[in-house]
């Protein structure tokens, strides 16, 4: 009787070990269905926006989304670049005040200052016989202005933003692994701001080998295409700031001794001063150009061009903003989106090497 209950206690621990077996591969196989699905350019998710006054988004709701859509992503792949990138207070006001909601009340703010400032000009060096000719007249004026204003701040704004798109570009870096990328996309519909944080599906390996083609075929101009990179790209350099004892000790070639490394002020001479918290005289301010050098090889200037662009080409994807033709048989050959008429590498032929 002893072992036929052991025999019976071993069986129902078999099936339930093969019962856990089968639901974890069903799991997995269902969460690789799910991935497989996804084309490029799709989003997978748009998370919105706690508060336009004080923009944050949910990256533990976003993380769970995305889990329920196959994608297992580590929180150093994710969460913690994204804070790194987002969850800082002047990059949350710069967020604010340079969002589309803001632009679209400071126009009326705008009109209003302007109408004034010309119509008390106008009433003090001209004498009109007639009020409402004054009154139309300055509004004509205004409006023209104002037009003109929001008219060369819209061509000022660059497609791809230093102070969001580039910041992202690091939390593409690790997101693209898992054939993810992501940006901050904001627009008005129905007078009503929309910022949100939007994931799309992308699979880069496609953009990367049709780039690092196109710049091998253009091998035998390299310095007609640097000088293409400069022109393009000139005004995205990253200013930094740091130590003048960090930077001599980095950039010498010469071993030096353990004393000449060490700072001339000790912390028991310098008082209150640490090494931790420089003298301001000891920072230098540095600058870091996101061109490619020249002498990286073919696939390694691809990569980083596609890095740089990727957020700037998802704001533009998922807000429609794309240029191009819409109609499937006049989209380019070779384009890698099945969404949008520009696939990220023909971005970047179009805007960065034509």
């Amino acid at each position: 009787m002893m072992e036929s209950k052991n025999n019976v206690c071993s069986v129902m621990e078999d099936d339930e070990m093969d019962v856990q077996v089968r639901e974890t591969k069903a799991q997995s196989e269902q969460s690789n269905n799910n991935r497989t699905n996804w084309s490029n350019g799709q989003c997978v998710v748009a998370m919105p926006s706690c508060s336009m006054l004080n923009p944050s988004f949910d990256l533990s709701l976003c993380r769970a989304k995305l889990e329920n859509d196959g994608f297992q992503i580590p929180e150093e792949d994710m969460e913690a670049p994204l804070k790194t990138a987002l969850e800082v207070p002047s990059v949350r006001r710069y967020m604010v005040f340079n969002s589309a909601l803001f632009h679209f009340l400071m126009a009326p703010v705008l009109y209003l200052v302007v109408w004034c400032a010309v119509f008390s000009t106008l009433h003090v060096f001209i004498t009109v016989s007639d009020y409402w000719v004054l009154c139309l007249s300055v509004s004509l004026v205004s409006i023209f202005l104002t037009t003109a204003i929001i008219f060369i701040l819209h061509c000022s704004n660059k497609e791809i933003d230093m102070n969001l798109d580039v910041r992202l570009i690091q939390v593409n870096e690790r997101l693209v692994k898992h054939k993810l990328m992501v940006a901050v996309v904001d627009w008005v519909q129905s007078c009503t701001g929309n910022m949100q944080l939007s994931f799309v599906y992308w699979d880069m390996s496609r953009c990367l080998r049709a780039l690092t083609e196109t710049l091998e075929e253009r091998s035998f101009v390299v310095n007609d295409t640097q000088n293409k990179l400069k022109k393009k790209m000139s005004h995205l350099a990253l200013v930094t700031e740091e130590t003048a004892v960090d930077l001599k000790v980095g950039g010498s070639d010469v071993e030096q001794d353990p004393d000449e490394q060490r700072p001339l002020l000790s912390q028991e001479s310098a008082g209150s001063s640490t090494p931790s918290s420089p003298p301001e005289a000891a920072k230098v301010t540095t600058n870091y150009s996101l061109i490619p050098d020249q002498s990286l090889p073919a696939q390694a200037k691809a990569y980083q061009l596609l890095m740089t662009y990727s957020a700037a080409y998802v704001k533009l994807l998922v807000s429609q903003r794309l240029s191009g033709p819409t109609h499937h048989r006049l989209r380019p050959r070779r384009n890698h989106c099945t969404t949008a008429p520009l696939c990220l590498c023909q971005y970047i032929k179009k805007q960065i090497l034509r």
